[in-house]
């Protein structure tokens, strides 16, 4: 039978463009999305894989962060991952199409050095993290190492194009410090800096790079200055990410870099003199239930920093000098820093010094500032760095 319905051309336009948006519109969609990978710290191992498992759908890669390097360069395992808790994750991942990639990580820079220069040793350990990413068949390996000397640089090159050739088809990503612009980094920049990371060379031979953003404390210089009315201690200051990735992008290809966020804080003792923070004595690194522990049994205000951290301030209860607490909180004070400003008050007043608890600390929102700037530079994502159950619960909606 033929059918003696005339065919309008606009309806064949109008199909034509649902058809179209109906392949096209996705692809797009998938194609603007971020991934998003957590490390998992072998020493939180079951926290971690238990918060893992329940924001398996938010997750992208899972970098168990379990695996450490003896000093001839053979591996040593920190888990065991025929535990229930890591089958249980390991099953889930593969449903879910989640890559798991483990972090072998080293911090011996000679050790390092002397494996990586000399070619039988290199090409054994590149032999056993192959046969490892083999037996527990993972999608690949991430490679964090760490203080390295300024002549290691193109021996390590040379691994990593080595490894990059055994791995075939698997993914290698490799961690890589924050550079801080020597601007920044210096008041009077040396004629010659030398790294122990060749970014060109990581950048062809690796799939993807993380940079640890993180930990950025005193490292630059300009900040320090501009920030200085208050203790500055950051965790990682969001003009400071930014500065070390545009920075970065000089070498890397921005969809190859994820952004490394972490879920911590740091406390510092702060040594408090007349009209200025003299000096900062680490105490301890803090997750983020315990600060709030902390903010709640000091009375605590939780403010922001001009670095879009969380921070509070207080006198410890073995510290004498407490009993500023007593004091007004001087005109001006920004939420979080009041018992810093009564013990600058009390120092510039009696031109002596009085030490202050000093907490800075990466929570979801601090996270979320990071996101959005990878977003804006079109990165390939965030790394987060730790998930192990005492992340801010709130990471979860803003990654």
């Amino acid at each position: 039978m033929v059918s003696n319905i005339q065919t309008n051309p606009l309806l064949y336009a109008y199909v034509g463009l649902i058809m179209l948006g109906f392949f096209f519109v996705p692809a797009v969609a998938q194609g603007a999305s971020q991934d998003v990978g957590v490390w998992i710290p072998w020493w939180s191992e079951e926290a971690g894989v238990k918060s893992a498992s329940k924001n398996i759908s938010d997750i992208d890669i899972i970098y168990p962060f379990v695996f450490e390097v003896n000093s001839d360069g053979s591996l040593r395992n920190r888990v065991d991952f025929t535990d229930s808790h890591w089958k249980n994750l390991l099953k889930k991942a593969d449903k879910k199409r989640v890559d798991v990639i483990p972090t072998v990580a080293w911090f011996d820079g000679g050790a390092i050095h002397a494996v990586l220069s000399d070619k039988k040793s290199r090409e054994k350990h590149v032999k056993e993290i192959v046969e490892m990413v083999d037996e527990y068949d993972f999608d690949g390996v991430n490679i964090d190492y760490e203080s390295k000397l300024g002549e290691t640089i193109d021996y390590y090159s040379d691994f990593l194009e080595e490894l990059e050739d055994a791995l075939g088809r698997r993914d290698l990503t490799c961690t890589v410090e924050a550079r801080t612009p020597p601007e920044s980094r210096w008041k009077e920049v040396p004629k010659d800096i030398k790294y122990a990371n060749d970014y060109k060379a990581i950048n062809k031979h690796c799939d993807w790079v993380e940079i640890m953003t993180y930990d950025q404390q005193r490292a630059d210089l300009k900040l320090n200055e501009e920030r200085r009315g208050v203790p500055y201690m950051p965790v990682a200051d969001i003009d400071w990410v930014e500065k070390v990735v545009d920075l970065a992008l000089e070498d890397f290809d921005k969809d190859k870099v994820m952004l490394g966020v972490a879920t911590y804080g740091r406390a510092w003792d702060v040594t408090v003199a007349a009209d200025w923070y003299k000096d900062y004595k680490s105490v301890a690194s803090l997750n983020h239930p315990r600060i709030l522990e902390l903010a709640k049994k000091y009375d605590a205000p939780i403010g922001r920093t001009e670095a879009g951290e969380a921070v509070i301030t207080y006198f410890p209860e073995d510290s004498p000098w407490k009993i500023f607490n007593q004091l007004p909180t001087p005109k001006g004070t920004p939420k979080g820093f009041e018992a810093a400003a009564k013990a600058l008050m009390v120092a510039t007043y009696a031109d002596i010094e009085i030490p202050v608890r000093f907490v800075s600390w990466s929570d979801a929102e601090a996270i979320e500032s990071k996101v959005d700037l990878a977003k804006k530079l079109k990165l390939k994502g965030v790394a987060v760095f730790k998930v192990d159950g005492e992340e801010d619960s709130d990471l979860w909606k803003v990654i």
